[in-house]
């Protein structure tokens, strides 16, 4: 099975019209646009989980970098949820606070 991420779609992309753009690749398992929890809008973005990993792969060549709805795809190979660490936030900032100064 191959997740594939895609990024940058129309907000008017529907999970159907993005099913069409990988059907012709091969079959397709599952497709989820992630919406914004209180606006219900797209984020911009979804998922897209294919039976067969050779045809995902030919899905993300073809795909990645053409146009939808006026703007350019980012096709690619999902990665698994572990790779998303949080970061840049908290933790020690060796010492000193936020306008630069020691604490010490």
């Amino acid at each position: 099975m191959k997740n594939i991420f895609v990024g940058n779609l129309s907000f008017n992309t529907s999970e159907e019209e993005l099913r069409q753009m990988f059907e012709p690749f091969g079959q397709v398992d599952r497709v989820s646009i992630l919406t914004d929890r209180e606006t219900g809008r797209s984020r911009g973005f979804g998922f897209v989980e294919m039976a067969n990993n050779e045809e995902g792969d030919k899905a993300i060549s073809a795909l990645n970098g053409t146009q939808s709805g006026g703007r350019t795809l980012n096709v690619n190979e999902a990665r698994p949820k572990s790779d998303f660490r949080g970061g840049g936030r908290g933790g020690d900032r060796g010492g000193r606070d936020r306008g630069g100064r020691d604490r010490r």
